[in-house]
């Protein structure tokens, strides 16, 4: 039972980040987004990824922690070529 609820709770948070990538992508700027915010997300995947490695409890879940760091990491990408589209304005 409990990770079918880490499982939901991982997936409920993923979905915000296809959301957030594609208004960064449409924006084109950085104005309003914190990448310090984004940092803390990415520091909260990884300490979860390394718990599991840790524990030695590779399940499914796993899988959610790892697309879910992808999709930070990108939308921190975005952070920074918005940053430089904004100095260029």
């Amino acid at each position: 039972m409990a990770e079918i609820l880490e499982a939901c709770m991982v997936v409920c948070f993923g979905l915000s980040w296809p959301v957030s990538i594609l208004k960064s992508v449409k924006s084109r700027t950085a104005k309003g987004k914190s990448v310090t915010f984004s940092y803390f997300i990415l520091v909260g995947y990884l300490c979860g990824i390394v718990s599991k490695l840790a524990a030695g409890r590779i399940t499914y879940v796993f899988v959610f922690y790892i697309i879910n760091l992808v999709a930070v990491s990108a939308d921190v990408a975005l952070y920074f070529r918005n940053r430089k589209l904004d100095a260029k304005a």
